[in-house]
């Protein structure tokens, strides 16, 4: 059993906030991985279900976020599990929006869902950091990721939520790279090559990393070939016969 742990406030109040980021991704997976129905349980909510070969179990505290760690704790103690068995969802100012990293143990940074998590299963548990930006200013965090994302955000919170549902076998698999290699694949897929649409590579000059591109060899006008005289094959006798004509 592995515990996905979601950070948010209860209440529709604060659905759309930003804070709320890791509720938003496990409702996700959960829907997107046909999990059981949501449940009230370990001062919570939770929804239980496979991904890959693992047995899952989403977790939402309703403990509002400075006691997360009250939750988790509870759910990680039923199941007898330890601190690495866990993985916390949970937003994320230090990276731009968008941006996404997996991180193994470490500290809190000052975030208050995490330091009550700290508090209760120490600190040697895995996150999943989803970026949502900074305010500019340390006293405007409050008030910033208690706010709902902007309608302009809409389609990057999008790709990141199906891209954390994409790779969640990944993720629950130990595999942290491929877990973000998904969500990349959504926030920024390759470009195509075909069609025209990619970059325009200029004749002579290929893109970096590209194979060269042929050029076409240069028009040449056909150069005269030299006039020479026909061979004389008189004899000796009709040239002078020749010469007194």
């Amino acid at each position: 059993m592995l515990i996905f742990a979601g950070l948010g406030n209860p209440g529709a109040k604060y659905a759309g906030n930003r804070h709320n980021i890791g509720f938003m991704a496990l409702d996700r997976i959960a829907s997107d991985h046909g999990f059981g129905p949501w449940k009230a349980r370990f001062q919570g909510q939770t929804a239980e279900g496979r991904l890959g070969d693992a047995s899952v179990l989403l977790l939402k505290p309703g403990t509002f976020m400075n006691l997360s760690g009250q939750s988790v704790g509870e759910a990680m103690r039923f199941f007898k599990l330890e601190a690495p068995d866990i993985t916390v969802f949970h937003d994320e100012i230090d990276l731009v929006p968008g941006k996404l990293r997996v991180k193994d143990g470490g500290g809190h940074a000052g975030h208050n869902g995490l330091r009550s998590i700290h508090q209760h299963i120490g600190p040697h548990y895995s996150r999943v950091r989803m970026g949502v930006g900074h305010p500019g200013h340390k006293d405007a965090v409050p008030g910033y990721v208690l706010h709902d994302f902007a309608k302009v955000d809409q389609d990057w919170l999008e790709d990141v939520l199906r891209g954390c549902s994409d790779g969640a076998p990944y993720l629950a698999a130990g595999d942290g790279g491929r877990f973000q290699n998904a969500v990349a694949l959504r926030t920024a897929p390759p470009r195509s090559s075909g069609g025209g649409a990619g970059k325009a590579v200029k004749a002579g000059k290929p893109e970096k990393g590209s194979a060269p591109v042929p050029q076409p060899r240069p028009q040449t006008e056909p150069q005269p070939q030299p006039q020479t005289e026909p061979k004389d094959t008189r004899s000796a006798l009709q040239k002078l016969a020749d010469r007194f004509r």
